[in-house]
């Protein structure tokens, strides 16, 4: 720090009451500890991922590994964890899942947004409804049902359980619906387009925003479950993402090494989505904020 750098810091404190000093230091005080709350746990993750079993018993989780290269932790997780399996799986039920959620999510956008119809009304109140009904009270009914179509150990049980369409999902494609100009539709029907013609060539292109943000957020919610693909999906070759390092776990001990190299490569498609798509997830949210 400069000689300039320090009279200037020394004459900003002289400026300074005693009150406004002190809430200024709490003020960053409580970021730096919100900063450090965030940052430490995913730090503490890699550095375990590069540790051996005996060392992470030896050593504490923020103590540096004593070889950065060690990544036998990862092969293993890879191999006999059935990684790559695992991905698949999970690949095959969010995609499915996406294409069902978003055809659903426009269509019914569409047709709230542009018809005036009896029960309008109830089928928004519906949704509601569904996302105030605690998620756990309707469980066994849920497991009695997708066992009674024999559907347990297969993916389609979660295709078909993540494929409801939530009232974020509908809020998200209502505000975007709301401000495309109806003088498009009636453009079109002039042109002779039918209804299914002005949703596949004038609504839906122009809802791409809103669909990058639902395929985002929904992306990330069935990236991340546990415990849906743990209670419907057991078998080894049905494992997802979320339950495969669960394997890595037993009674006669955990090997946390292991397993923090399976949390670091699991983490990385989601944080790589999150960044080059942080942009539509912020606009798609704040858009009904922003334009009413």
């Amino acid at each position: 720090m400069t000689g300039r750098s320090q009279r200037r810091i020394f004459k900003w404190l002289q400026r300074q009451t005693p009150s406004s000093l002190f809430w200024w230091l709490v003020k960053y005080l409580s970021l730096l500890f919100a900063v450090m709350a965030v940052l430490v746990p995913p730090y503490a993750v890699v550095v375990t991922s590069f540790k051996t079993k005996e060392e992470y018993l030896a050593t504490g989780a923020m103590v540096s590994p004593q070889n950065w290269f060690n990544f036998e932790n990862y092969l293993t997780v890879f191999q006999q964890g059935h990684l790559g399996l695992a991905f698949l799986n999970t690949a095959i039920i969010l995609i499915s899942t996406l294409v069902i959620v978003v055809v659903m999510g426009t269509m019914v956008a569409y047709i709230v947004s542009r018809f005036e119809f009896r029960g309008r009304s109830v089928v928004l109140m519906a949704y509601i409804v569904a996302m105030v009904v605690p998620y756990v009270t309707t469980q066994v009914a849920t497991f009695e049902i997708i066992r009674g179509l024999g559907l347990i150990n297969n993916k389609l049980s979660l295709i078909l359980l993540y494929s409801g369409v939530d009232v974020v999902t509908i809020y998200i494609y209502l505000q975007f619906a709301r401000n495309i100009p109806k003088e498009l539709d009636e453009a079109a029907i002039m042109e002779g387009a039918g209804y299914f013609t002005i949703y596949r060539k004038v609504i839906f292109p122009l809802l791409w925003p809103a669909t990058a943000t639902v395929v985002i957020l929904k992306s990330i919610m069935i990236y991340n479950d546990f415990y849906l693909p743990f209670l419907y999906l057991t078998d080894q070759d049905q494992k997802t993402v979320s339950t495969v390092l669960y394997g890595f776990t037993n009674l006669f001990g955990t090997n946390y090494a292991e397993i923090s190299a399976g949390i670091v490569l699991i983490v990385i498609p989601s944080l790589i989505l999150f960044f080059v798509m942080q942009k539509q997830i912020f606009n798609g949210v704040t858009h009904g904020s922003v334009k009413g």
